[in-house]
């Protein structure tokens, strides 16, 4: 088996020409993809598959991308897919990013040039005491990096590179899909599984080196609209009924020192107010709901809808609407069903000479999805970290062992087959 080498640093050259391509997504749109500044980093990847010698390599008219590695081997090897999204997070601006490299890295504070109020510290980085003697590769302080998920989208170009040049390499038909707007939660929506035509797949979305991840949240997304009575405020007195009040009171009734973002970890889930807007007649607030199993997710939901009532008791003349909706469920109840997935996973992270690490994920990725649409897909760590904000930062020499995960777990497919 041929092994990766980085040569000529194609990889962080890779990396930082498609992070310097703003693929921000918008969740106000309604297109597919949700900007069309998405399709120029499409291009770009199709361009360069057609260029390694994948022929059949194209984007579709909603910005995914699609290519095939044809097998190499004469055994029946289930089709495996690698995935990684374009997008990156409206969460920070990604528009005129300008990657650092920051070269044999030693522990030290990295300052970013262009703010000087972002600073990295390994005390706050905990991951960066790993780091030592790594170069590191940031922003330069006004905007995110995007290693979220184009350190994916480089690492799946630079294996399918090395696989083309190699083929004694075994392994079976390959399958590459880049998608569009997975951070706002509609990366498979448009995805044709039947033209992608694959077995089994991997994203490669993770964070810290070695890592794969086999269970996610399951969520639910919740828009609660409040319909108050407006009037006059200078003869308001017994009339008005404020739905912005209303709304506050709500969010204020909701709990505080448990079920929020910011007061649970490992696997407690929370009820998160996303946005809200409104004026005095109607009023509306946007929730994320989260947890790990599907009977914690529902019983969140009562919650918020026993919050929701109660406070409305107080206000006869205003009405409210809560809609809950499924956005996508932990992937672990599909994954379990086929255990040699994840086997083959931390198999092919420790043949690159790294610890495996297999856990659970506080959020989706686009594998989350595609196993219930019949791809089951557990997701790869990519090197990201800090993602969607100023502050994200990705070591190549991650990368590079995310590269050589790949190449081994299509290597271990062919293997044991």
């Amino acid at each position: 088996m041929s092994n990766y080498i980085n040569i000529n640093k194609s990889l962080e050259h890779r990396f930082i020409k498609y992070a310097k391509i703003d693929t921000q997504s918008d969740p106000e749109s309604s297109t597919c993809p949700s900007t069309l500044k998405q399709k120029d980093l499409g291009n770009v990847l199709v361009q360069e598959l057609l260029e390694m010698g994948i022929n059949d390599a194209h984007m579709d008219e909603n910005g995914y991308v699609y290519a095939t590695i044809a097998s190499t081997t004469d055994k029946n090897v289930p089709v495996i897919c690698f995935c990684s999204h374009m997008d990156t997070s409206p969460d920070c601006s990604g528009e005129h990013v300008k990657p650092i490299i920051h070269s044999n890295y030693q522990g030290e504070d990295i300052i970013l040039p262009d703010d000087h109020s972002i600073v990295l510290k390994m005390d706050e980085h905990k991951d960066l005491k790993h780091q030592i003697g790594n170069d590191i590769i940031t922003a330069s302080g006004t905007t995110l990096l995007g290693a979220d998920n184009k350190a994916g989208v480089a690492e799946i170009m630079e294996a399918a590179n090395f696989l083309i040049r190699n083929p004694d390499v075994k392994h079976g038909t390959i399958k590459i899909l880049f998608t569009p707007d997975e951070e706002i939660g509609r990366g498979v929506d448009k995805a044709d599984l039947k033209k992608l035509a694959a077995d089994f797949g991997y994203t490669i979305d993770g964070e810290t080196l070695g890592s794969i991840e086999d269970e996610t949240f399951s969520a639910d997304g919740a828009k609660l609209t409040i319909k108050g009575v407006s009037s006059h405020p200078g003869f308001a007195k017994g009339k008005m009924e404020s739905a912005i009040k209303i709304l506050a009171e709500i969010l204020d009734t909701l709990p505080k020192d448990h079920l929020t973002p910011e007061t649970t970890h490992q696997k407690e889930g929370f009820i998160h107010p996303v946005s809200i807007k409104g004026q005095v007649e109607e009023a509306e607030a946007q929730f994320i709901i989260r947890d790990f199993t599907d009977e914690k997710l529902e019983e969140h939901g009562q919650i918020l809808d026993a919050v929701v009532k109660k406070v409305m008791e107080k206000y006869s003349k205003s009405t409210y609407e809560l809609n809950i909706k499924a956005q996508y469920r932990n992937m672990k109840k599909v994954l379990d069903q086929y255990p040699q997935i994840v086997k083959y996973g931390i198999e092919a992270i420790e043949r690159a000479g790294v610890v495996a690490k297999q856990q659970s994920i506080r959020g989706g990725t686009d594998g989350s999805r595609l196993s219930y649409l019949g791809l089951p897909c557990p997701n790869i760590f990519a090197g990201e970290h800090a993602f969607h904000s100023k502050q994200e930062w990705v070591s190549v020499q991650d990368m590079e062992k995310a590269v050589q995960t790949i190449i081994n777990i299509a290597y271990i497919w062919e293997e044991n087959s």
